[in-house]
């Protein structure tokens, strides 16, 4: 029998072939096209929706032992930037769910997929029985990932902290019995007792024990033209005082929790130069700025493919993934797990890659440049018009866009945040000393979706927020 013989006789062909199967799939994903269209501005609480909704955000509160950040449960429709929540209201959604939501609301390739994935026959796929889903994804991310870099293998997770926890295990492995851990002030990297110990906020391991492993560097300040040299100085300090006990040197290629502020190519180079000539393992952390800085990964977009070891993302793939070179292949049983992703999130999160990759989103004149130029191009209109005063360091890369407003303070902030989600805008706030605003755009975003959103965030500016300057 021939292969394409044996591949027609598979039964699973069959079904994702069918064309019964496939046109009702088609039919269900335009129907939900269909109907989200009028989903069209933003609007506020609707009266025949408005007790069910606060039931819905009072019930979850109460089972969570704790409210809701903000009066967010989603009715599960929306369309682009917009989402309708369970009180009728509609809002333009620029935090997406802190950066799953790649292309917003109701993207009818990640439906039409995640429908197909749906019938399959497990819900959950797994590393020791995986469907050819997992092949797919892991060669995709891979193939991404090996332009400009030696990046050769990976190993999916069902989120980033997990794809975190595989990554530290894999330095750990090749540099035993090493144990300490280079990170930047304000890093973060999950919510694992150990990942909490990388990242920087107390607040975030209150009542966990303190392990002392994680060696912290200053991030970049732009307002210092002496910033890199202080950060080589340190970093040396550093591997000085602990000799081959040196196990990795982790980052995000901009810091997300930690506030938004980018830096430049030139301020990592000694650093990671420093480090290959240590032998320090170099794992980036891109499970934020994965598919979001204009180029597949930020390390592509800064020029340091070539000295990358591990590379680890999220939410934009719905999975989370450790990508590695050759040489840090771990030895069998390091890295495992019974979950490697749900057959939707997998069929989904393709779709949702293939698209990003395969369009016009990426490198100059990009659907992602032309976003960015165009958000903050407005931030800076108000930063210099009727909002001067209270915009200050408007900043970012590609869909990752943030601001420092009023006082920067955190209560300050959180009140403005509040202002804002009650106007119709959600955002998010990042960094501390200033707490900052930050934004997460959907790569199909359109102008005017912007220029509503950026009347909001106007109102609330000049409206302020009490005891704020």
């Amino acid at each position: 029998m021939s292969t394409h013989q044996e591949i027609t006789a598979l039964v699973g062909d069959q079904i994702g072939n069918d064309p019964e199967i496939r046109s009702l799939v088609e039919q269900l994903s335009r129907r939900v096209e269909q109907l989200t269209t009028q989903i069209r501005e933003v609007k506020g609480p609707q009266p025949s929706c408005r007790e069910v909704g606060q039931a819905w955000v009072e019930r979850t509160g109460k089972i969570r032992g704790r409210p809701l950040h903000y009066q967010f449960v989603g009715s599960g429709a929306g369309r682009s930037s917009l989402v309708e929540l369970m009180d009728g209201s509609v809002k333009i959604d620029l935090i997406n769910g802190i950066g799953i939501h790649l292309f917003g609301h109701s993207f009818t390739p990640a439906i039409r997929e995640g429908i197909l994935g749906a019938i399959s026959d497990v819900v959950n796929q797994g590393n020791l029985e995986p469907n050819r889903e997992y092949t797919l994804m892991l060669e995709k991310l891979v193939s991404m990932a090996s332009r400009g870099s030696r990046i050769k293998y990976g190993w999916l997770a069902t989120c980033g902290t997990m794809a975190n926890e595989s990554a530290l295990k894999i330095a750990r492995q090749k540099k035993s019995p090493a144990r300490m851990i280079l990170a930047f002030q304000n890093a973060f990297a999950g919510r694992s007792t150990l990942m909490a110990e990388i990242t920087d906020n107390p607040a975030f391991r209150e009542g966990l024990p303190e392990y002392h492993e994680v060696l912290r560097l200053p991030w970049y300040d732009y307002r210092d033209p002496s910033s890199s040299e202080k950060t080589l100085r340190v970093l040396k300090e550093h591997v000085e005082k602990h000799p081959n006990n040196i196990c990795v040197f982790v980052f995000e290629p901009m810091l997300g929790e930690g506030g938004y502020m980018p830096a430049p190519r030139e301020f990592f180079l000694p650093l990671l130069e420093f480090c290959r000539s240590q032998k320090i393992p170099i794992w980036l952390d891109e499970v934020q700025t994965f598919c979001r800085t204009g180029e597949a990964f930020a390390f592509q977009k800064l020029g340091l493919g070539e000295f990358v070891d591990i590379v680890t993302v999220a939410k934009t793939a719905q999975v989370g993934a450790t990508l590695y070179t050759e040489e840090y292949n771990p030895k069998p049983g390091l890295i495992a797990g019974t979950f490697s992703g749900s057959s939707a999130a997998l069929r989904s999160g393709l779709a949702i890659l293939n698209e990003i990759d395969n369009g016009t989103y990426f490198g100059p004149g990009g659907k992602i440049e032309k976003i960015h130029q165009f958000f903050v191009g407005e931030l800076k209109r108000l930063q210099e018009g009727s909002c001067r005063g209270k915009i200050a360091d408007v900043t970012g890369l590609g869909l990752m866009v943030a601001f420092t407003p009023l006082d920067g303070k955190k209560e300050t902030v959180n009140a403005l945040l509040q202002k804002m989600f009650e106007k119709g805008v959600i955002a998010f706030s990042c960094g501390k000393n200033p707490v900052r605003i930050r934004f997460l755009l959907p790569a199909l975003i359109s102008e005017w979706e912007m220029s509503a959103a950026i009347k909001i965030i106007e109102q609330a500016l000049i409206e302020g927020v009490h005891g704020a300057t």
